[in-house]
């Protein structure tokens, strides 16, 4: 089992990605819902049905999910043991910070990868049951990265 959980796509129009999908793929959605983050107020939306999920972010400009320059595949989400301990060990391994929710009371933090033009969040174990309390409510509990295991392993050859 692994701890990828979902992908996540910013758009500037969440009801229009919901209808597009669902029109391209009969993809299912739970109800958008609004949230804040420091000083951004942003939208968000999951698929229903059960991981791996595909996640909408409509967020304003000038914030982690600014989509003013268009639609754009965002990230790749897994849950780790311990989210601080995961971003050292993915800053160690040259994949820098973009943007951490810690300062703001939230446990996730967005790691740049070049290499898939993307971001990688990793989410604290801890936020596991009231995301599925939210999203999911039926679901069983979701792998998470052993922080303790993966720091202790180098990279793949």
């Amino acid at each position: 089992m692994t701890a990828f959980y979902h992908v996540c796509f910013v758009v500037p129009d969440i009801e229009q990605a919901m209808r597009d999908l669902w029109r391209a793929a009969g993809v299912e959605w739970s109800d958008p819902a609004s949230d804040r983050l420091g000083g951004w107020d942003y939208r968000i939306a999951f698929t229903a049905g059960g991981p791996p999920f595909i996640e909408l972010i409509e967020g304003p400009s000038g914030s982690p999910w600014d989509a003013s320059a268009g639609a754009r595949f965002d990230h790749i989400g897994f849950w780790t043991t311990d989210v601080r301990r995961g971003s050292r060990r993915l800053e160690e391994q040259g994949l820098p910070v973009d943007f951490s929710g810690c300062p703001y009371g939230r446990p996730f933090a967005y790691h740049q990868v070049d290499s898939i033009g993307a971001r990688i969040e990793l989410v604290d174990i801890g936020r596991q049951v009231g995301f599925l309390n939210a999203w999911h409510p039926d679901g069983k509990p979701m792998a998470a990265i052993d922080e303790a295991s993966a720091s202790a392993s180098g990279p793949p050859r």
